[in-house]
């Protein structure tokens, strides 16, 4: 059997709910509401399940706040006893253009503090789904910067991309099955 772990980082709290550095859980609710599916509050996350034949996704989004992720991933890991190589982490990104995504199967933190957190608990040999939320803010701004809200048309330029990252997502799950 093959289980799955996908990681939508973000902040918990309706003041983060629409912000740059909740892509990550924006992505993850894009999925699981392809699925109808919902989120329970469990141990270090907000946590649901799709069940594929034999096995299982289990969706999470850490209520640790993105500086500390690693310890939500690291305890669903191995509470649910999945392979690193079966982990996908979902996450904003300044250093790539607005609304550019990339996969990579492993790699470093880029500098992003919710990836630094993971890589401390479980190194780099996680895949990750980087949305790129632009980088157009004044230097020492970068905090205020990822925690605004999207403007409306960048709202629009988001859930445009919904079709394309659920598709990313389930070919990282389906590839592998």
């Amino acid at each position: 059997m093959n289980d799955w772990l996908i990681v939508g980082i973000g902040n918990i709290g309706e003041e983060y709910k629409n912000t740059r550095h909740n892509m990550g859980f924006i992505m993850l609710d894009f999925f699981a509401n392809e699925y109808n599916i919902n989120f329970v509050e469990k141990r270090y996350a907000y946590i649901s399940k799709l069940k594929n034949k034999e096995n299982n996704v289990y969706l999470i989004k850490p209520t640790t706040y993105v500086n500390n992720s690693g310890l939500a991933v690291q305890y669903w890991m191995n509470w649910f006893k999945i392979n690193i190589k079966n982990i996908l982490v979902l996450v904003d990104d300044i250093n790539i253009p607005f609304c550019e995504i990339r996969f990579r199967e492993k790699g470093s933190s880029g500098g992003h503090n919710g990836l630094r957190s993971i890589e401390k608990y479980l190194g780099q040999d996680y895949a990750r789904l980087r949305f790129g939320i632009g980088h157009e803010f004044a230097q020492g701004e970068q905090s205020n910067f990822v925690l605004q809200e999207f403007n409306n048309d960048e709202k629009k330029k988001v859930v445009n991309k919904k079709d394309e990252i659920i598709e990313l997502i389930k070919l990282f799950i389906y590839k592998q099955f």
